[in-house]
């Protein structure tokens, strides 16, 4: 049996229970409360059912099993902290790492930085980033401060920046992209996006020039993509359904030329959130967190840039 404390006020049952039961995966977690195994106040609940500060929350006994290294939480703490406050922790997100457990993976980035910080009661995602996307992630350390910032960004209050590395012959200093989307699932059970004008979700996306290599086989451009939306795979379907594959996507890009791109060092997407700008939830004061474009990413622009051999 256990008490609700404040930091659990207005929390969801499931993400309560993924909070306090650390390294249980998620679909055992939804498998215990639908079954009705985990009782709020003696009453069965469904796993978006709300929590009130002193509720009794009775939980089953959990076996988890012998843990192994595919497991446990792969080095907590192997991400570089931007900022860290009372209210919230930005982090430096790396490429590869998935942000939250589910889908075969026990522990993402949320679940290690539980692990390694064990005396804190409130760690939650303020939003999320794709698994194979580097770059700037917060993450609220009370409520209130979750509450405000998911109120920001569902407002467009947030102003979040992204550099993308793109296919093709990019001549506009700014284009706007204005095109709904809606999301569906493939005949193989994959969970994908696609444009749809009737029907779709809005979504905007402001893309900017940063540097073009015109010269290149093929072309390719760096761009500032400017999130006015956030919806699910936004920038990749924006620009694939423009004709400007992003470097290295493996849902809706190049394919061939992506395995092209991979012999030439570039093993990952070149989708990296670089900055966010907003005010802070506690004190309104503004923010701005930026994330310098990783080693290998930068390392790729290096080799765009030098001088191209020809053979004899």
């Amino acid at each position: 049996m256990l008490a609700v404390d404040e930091a659990g006020e207005g929390q969801r049952v499931d993400n309560f229970l993924r909070r306090v039961l650390k390294g249980v995966p998620k679909s055992h977690i939804y498998r215990i409360v639908r079954s009705g195994e985990v009782r709020v106040n003696r009453k069965r609940v469904q796993p978006d059912t709300r929590l009130a500060a002193g509720d009794l929350l009775r939980i089953p006994p959990i076996r988890t099993g012998t843990e192994d290294a595919a497991m446990r939480p792969a080095r907590p703490g192997s991400f570089r902290i931007l900022h860290e406050d009372d209210a919230l922790i930005a982090i430096d997100k790396p490429a590869g790492l998935a942000v939250h457990g589910g889908s075969g993976i026990a522990f993402g980035l949320i679940e290690q930085l539980r692990a390694a910080r064990p005396e804190a009661r409130f760690l939650e995602l303020a939003h999320r980033l794709d698994r194979d996307t580097s770059g700037v992630l917060l993450i609220a350390k009370r409520r209130a401060a979750l509450l405000a910032l998911h109120a920001a960004l569902r407002e467009g209050r947030v102003d979040k920046r992204y550099l993308v590395l793109i296919k093709g012959r990019w001549r506009d200093a700014t284009r706007a992209v204005d095109l709904p989307l809606t999301r569906f699932v493939t005949s193989g059970g994959e969970r994908r996006v696609r444009v749809e004008r009737d029907g779709g979700m809005r979504a905007r996306t402001v893309f900017h020039r940063r540097r073009t290599w015109m010269e290149a086989d093929p072309p390719v451009a760096l761009l500032e993509a400017e999130l006015h939306t956030g919806r699910t795979h936004q920038i990749r379907v924006h620009l694939t359904h423009c004709g400007f594959p992003l470097a290295g996507d493996d849902k809706y890009g190049d394919f061939e030329w992506n395995r092209a791109l991979a012999k030439q060092g570039l093993k990952r997407m070149f989708l990296h959130a670089w900055k966010l700008g907003f005010e802070h939830p506690a004190d309104g004061r503004a923010m701005t967190l930026e994330s310098p474009l990783p080693s290998d990413l930068e390392s790729f622009i290096a080799r765009l840039d030098a001088p191209q051999t020809v053979d004899a």
